[in-house]
């Protein structure tokens, strides 16, 4: 029996999937239900098992390639069985050999066609080429899967030095993590500016550009956005919040969890309180729809995390039902799976309204771009020590600055407003948020 192996919507939003690696080479048995390969999807890498048993034939998309939802990617069939028919109908493509010499295809289409170049114009850089670096030879053409890369190009890796352990000596994440924890292998390049030496962490200036391939949640980000600033009327609202007693709540309640080991953070709060203020305003924990507008009363809150290739949103479900604590586990635990690409559809899918936070970057405040379908977005700012008059009096207070993102087409100004009022109310009032 034949089966087709096809690219799988691995996630709601998925469109297209990257094949990190293949678990399975040809010529390996593989039973129903067996792990065939990674996909990196737009939101995690997700693992491809296979729909039926038999020897896996045919391999029709290499590793680092991508392909549509729907295409097939590989062939499974008993030994002896005919393929030539399911080939034929493959629109992957057969993965072709390397040749020695060459450098490898592109996963995202056909080869460029080389530009002219007028005269007495150096040539371009192109991908895959070789040059003269510092005495020293650079070969771009280091075997490694896509997420190695990024891996090694967010940690100062140099890859041409790593033995690869992955399939045919491709260098794979593990083997980046093990050069990483071993310490740095090649000093930074150092650029000369006004004759003094700065070391410039991942500059070239041997080499005009590099063009870094699109990841798929790169893509999908860019898809989204564009979905959501341009046919989403958005406005936005300020507030600024007293801090004093939140950081103080914050510090006793810490000082209870300290036997326990937990702890809480400024954002912890921010998150159940905007959980119970979502809970008193069901209009504002709305979404848009083509003939109506939803308004839930369940709070599934999203807490955005900046992982290597952009940003993800976890989702806790039902906020408004769980403690300090309860929250502050959950994100992080969430936000972990979220950095290593492991969370699940259900994890990240469904929110009802969104929080990022930058104030651990040391924004002062910036506003938030809304998720659709959902009808705001909260974005929040770091705690900062700034003059204010109190009673005639010059006084210093910690004072934290939140942005409401609001979607016209559901949220009036007074109906954002009462939100806020709400929000900053329990803010303010730690206490406020236990009734």
């Amino acid at each position: 029996m034949v089966t087709k192996v096809h690219m799988e919507a691995l996630s709601p939003t998925m469109e297209e999937g990257q094949l990190v690696r293949w678990l399975k080479a040809e010529g390996d048995a593989v039973s129903e239900g067996d792990i065939l390969a990674e996909i990196e999807t737009d939101k995690a890498t997700m693992e491809l098992v296979a729909r039926g048993p038999g020897i896996l034939r045919r391999v029709l998309l290499k590793e680092g390639g991508t392909a549509p939802v729907g295409d097939v990617i590989a062939v499974i069939a008993d030994g002896e069985e005919d393929i030539t028919g399911v080939l034929g109908e493959g629109s992957a493509g057969p993965a072709p050999a390397a040749e020695a010499g060459a450098s490898e295809p592109s996963s995202e289409g056909p080869a460029p066609v080389a530009e002219a170049v007028p005269p007495g114009a150096a040539p371009p850089v192109a991908a895959g080429s070789r040059r003269e670096v510092a005495g020293e030879q650079e070969d771009s053409r280091v075997k490694a899967s896509p997420l190695a890369k990024r891996l090694a190009k967010a940690a100062d890796v140099d890859l041409s030095g790593l033995q690869g352990t992955g399939p045919g000596g491709r260098i794979v994440k593990r083997d980046v993590e093990a050069a990483r924890e071993a310490g740095p292998m090649t000093p930074p390049v150092t650029a000369m500016t006004g004759g003094a030496g700065v070391a410039t962490r991942g500059m070239r200036p041997d080499v005009d550009f590099e063009d870094v391939p699109l990841s798929q949640m790169r893509k999908t980000i860019a898809k989204r956005l564009v979905a959501s600033i341009g046919p989403v009327p958005h406005f936005f609202l300020r507030i600024t919040v007293d801090a004093s007693r939140i950081l103080r709540a914050r510090a006793r309640v810490n000082a209870m969890l300290e036997k326990e080991g937990e702890k809480v953070s400024i954002n912890d709060f921010i998150l159940r309180a905007t959980a119970q203020a979502l809970s008193r305003h069901p209009e504002v924990n709305a979404h848009w729809g083509a003939e109506s507008i939803r308004r839930h009363y369940r709070v599934h809150l999203g807490v955005a995390v900046a992982v290597e290739d952009g940003l993800i949103t976890p989702v806790v479900r039902d906020a408004n039902l769980k403690g300090l604590v309860e929250i502050s586990r959950e994100v992080r635990e969430l936000a972990a799976r979220g950095r290593e690409k492991r969370l699940q559809p259900e994890e990240y899918t469904g929110s009802t309204f969104s929080v990022s936070n930058l104030g651990m970057f040391g924004i002062h405040e910036f506003t938030g771009i809304i998720n659709p379908p959902e009808a705001g977005i909260l974005a929040i700012g770091g705690v900062e020590e700034t003059p204010v008059v109190e009673n005639g009096q010059v006084v210093v207070k910690p004072l934290l600055k939140v942005t409401m993102s609001c979607d016209h087409r559901v949220i009036d100004g007074a109906t954002g407003a009462r939100f806020l009022q709400t929000l900053k109310g329990m803010l303010e009032e730690p206490a406020a948020i236990l009734l």
